[in-house]
């Protein structure tokens, strides 16, 4: 039976079940020598993106909880240590020293490409898999140094050279827009990716950037840039962020008389972009997404009903990457016969055709997973699907 949670009430009871894990524990356990199997969150759960922790957490707790209630894996019941980082690469490095020390077999999370990529090295000298939900960057599994895969980094979602080029070709086929101006975060890696990506794909269907103004995470005040941007009158915003910073520029960029069409990445999903921009000023606003609530898939029409009973609310797509991530961390576990962290790792090279909440996950040889795009807008602040891009 599933009871109706706050994601507030559902975060404060995850976060005091995980102290109270780790509050008895001081030395360093060998993962899955107890009667348990325990699956690490490394999440955002305060912070600037603390919206996506939330719902990572809420989606990896029923993942397990499903698993668990079938018999869990290998005869073992399955338990969740949650960490939050912040929203922070420091307190993404703390949760994974935390988690470690902890003993726990396999980390999901982070969420944002940043953290992810900067626990890397860590990783690997710790050899223990790391999945992220959401982290978009091709650096978050494949080194940019030595082009070699990550060992033990995964994703369980599309990149951003891919919804690089489904928004690129959304902006020129559908919006038939010729001329763009993208606003960048400096300090995200998933922005500064993402705008790169979209603005080779741009050019390369013949469409100009005249230019890219820049910007920093916990800014407040986007009217100078945006006064550059509309000087240069283009068809379309590119703004690659994520829901904190974007709903500023969107609500800003209303209140300036900027009409044109403003468009993003999957780090606008959350329902605090509406509060934050005003749903009044969201006409003409596309983002790329992971999943729809409107796609007639039963597994996802099953979670999202599921989901809204426990929490309350619909879904976003860091919940459904969330329950994915994990339940591709149990599968790996029951495929592998182990839940020793490096037989997780070998296993979950392996997955192929994993029916996930998202759709039918294969990853691949850079352990990247193969996934369609959604194109996402919104009706009286309500998320409205467009169209779903399939992978060529």
């Amino acid at each position: 039976m599933y009871m109706k949670f706050s994601h507030r009430a559902a975060l404060l009871s995850a976060a005091a079940a995980s102290a109270a894990v780790l509050a008895g524990c001081s030395a360093a356990k060998p993962a899955g020598s107890s009667d348990l199997i325990m699956i690490g969150a490394n999440l955002e759960m305060t912070g600037s993106n603390a919206s996506f922790g939330t719902s990572s957490l809420n989606g990896i707790h029923m993942a397990v909880e499903d698993a668990n209630i079938n018999g869990g894996v290998l005869g073992k019941k399955i338990q969740v240590i949650g960490v939050d980082n912040r929203s922070e690469v420091a307190g993404a490095a703390d949760a994974l020293a935390k988690l470690v020390e902890n003993g726990v077999s396999v980390i999901i999370g982070p969420d944002t490409s940043s953290n992810v990529i900067a626990l890397a090295p860590q990783a690997a000298s710790d050899k223990i898999p790391i999945i992220s939900p959401s982290g978009t960057n091709p650096a978050v599994t494949v080194d940019p140094n030595t082009g070699k895969t990550r060992d033990y980094l995964f994703r369980a979602c599309f990149t951003d050279p891919y919804q690089g080029r489904v928004m690129a070709d959304f902006a020129v086929d559908r919006l038939k827009a010729r001329t763009a101006v993208v606003l960048v975060d400096n300090s995200s890696d998933y922005s500064k990716g993402l705008a790169e990506f979209f603005t080779k794909e741009f050019q390369g269907k013949g469409g100009q950037v005249p230019a890219q103004e820049a910007y920093m995470a916990r800014d407040v005040d986007f009217k100078p840039i945006l006064t550059k941007a509309a000087a240069l009158h283009p068809d379309i915003i590119f703004v690659p962020g994520y829901y904190q910073e974007v709903g500023l520029i969107i609500r800003q960029a209303r209140e300036m008389g900027i009409t044109v069409p403003i468009l993003g990445g999957d780090g606008w999903d959350s329902d605090k972009l509406v509060e934050i921009a005003g749903a009044g000023n969201l006409g003409a606003t596309y983002f790329c997404n992971h999943y729809s609530p409107k796609d007639d898939n039963p597994k996802l029409q099953d979670f999202v009903r599921r989901y809204e009973a426990r929490y309350g609310a619909a879904p976003d797509s860091f919940a459904v990457t969330a329950y994915d991530a994990a339940s591709l961390a149990i599968q790996a576990i029951a495929d592998g016969g182990s839940a020793k962290p490096e037989d997780i790792a070998k296993a979950l090279t392996k997955i192929r055709d994993f029916e996930g909440v998202s759709g039918r996950i294969t990853i691949d040889e850079q352990h990247n997973t193969v996934s369609s795009g959604i194109i996402m807008s919104f009706e009286n602040g309500q998320r409205t699907f467009i169209e779903r891009i399939d992978p060529e």
